[in-house]
């Protein structure tokens, strides 16, 4: 018989784990890199990837037709087809990188989750860890039977601007910004219809949840998000540009173990507020 598969006890995995199993049939390996511009995710996966890695891309896998803001949500049909393409069954382990700190990944692991699949997993560190460590690079692409995943529940906490507008001015709700501070501050602005953020949010730029590239440890992640004015049972709404490294932030939360947390994603994120008019912004710290 086949050994049987240890598994990891939270989201992440580090590069041992990895290493260990990455030739076990029951894990399968995703390559979600993307960028906002510049490169492309599938241009450097064909330069070389973690061996046996499938690509998926974040724009026409992962991302609705439309809807709110850059990055919709996609339908439980469209992650379906996304991750049996992907090699992706029922009972895959699912190991997912990027080279942007998990930044890019966290939103699969909060999507895979989210639709009831229990066994998500971001690569802790991501391909700059795995190399870091010895990690080979291959440039094939493997040839991989087509999945079965299913999805089994839809339990994605989504919020979308009107949302955001109610728990804001009924204080019912801590809303923090992913993004780096220089966008939160309104100093620039590289994408959006206009800069700045919502009125009342808090800057958590996701890069703060590492040290050295890694996820800080669960007790700094908690220090930092009660100075933020995170407490036990408090409901909160993460928001970023598109709705996709703000993922980082739930992820953080997640790790950092906040009993009876309640954290919501704001679908359309700035990109989305931004562009309506009637929707109020706000400038500087």
């Amino acid at each position: 018989m086949p050994p049987t598969l240890r598994t990891p006890d939270g989201p992440l995995v580090d590069v041992a784990w990895l290493a260990r199993h990455l030739h076990d049939p029951g894990v399968r390996v995703i390559d979600l890199r993307w960028y906002l511009a510049g490169k492309k995710g599938a241009d450097e996966y064909a330069r070389g990837h973690i061996p046996g890695a499938v690509f998926v891309d974040l724009e026409t896998g992962l991302t609705a037709p439309v809807g709110p803001g850059r990055h919709p949500i996609p339908s439980p049909a469209q992650v379906e087809r996304a991750m049996r393409r992907a090699g992706v069954t029922r009972r895959s382990r699912v190991v997912v990188y990027d080279d942007a700190g998990g930044s890019v990944a966290a939103r699969l692991w909060w999507l895979l989750t989210g639709y009831g699949h229990p066994n998500a997993h971001v690569l802790d560190g991501g391909l700059p860890a795995w190399v870091a460590a010895g990690g080979g690079l291959d440039a094939d692409v493997p040839a991989v039977p087509e999945g079965d995943f299913a999805v089994r529940e839809r339990d994605l906490r989504v919020v979308d601007r009107h949302g955001v507008d109610s728990a804001r001015e009924a204080g019912r709700a801590l809303l923090l910004d992913a993004r780096a501070p220089e966008r939160f501050r309104g100093e620039v602005e590289p994408v959006d219809a206009r800069p700045g953020h919502i009125p009342g949010a808090l800057n958590a730029p996701w890069a703060d949840n590492l040290v050295d590239g890694r996820f800080a440890a669960p007790e700094v992640l908690r220090a930092r998000y009660r100075d933020l004015g995170v407490r036990e049972e408090a409901k909160v709404i993460c928001y970023c540009g598109s709705g996709v490294t703000a993922c980082h932030d739930v992820l953080a939360l997640t790790l950092a173990g906040f009993e009876g947390l309640d954290v919501w994603l704001y679908e359309g994120s700035w990109s989305d507020w931004a562009r309506d008019p009637d929707r109020p912004s706000a400038v500087g710290a």
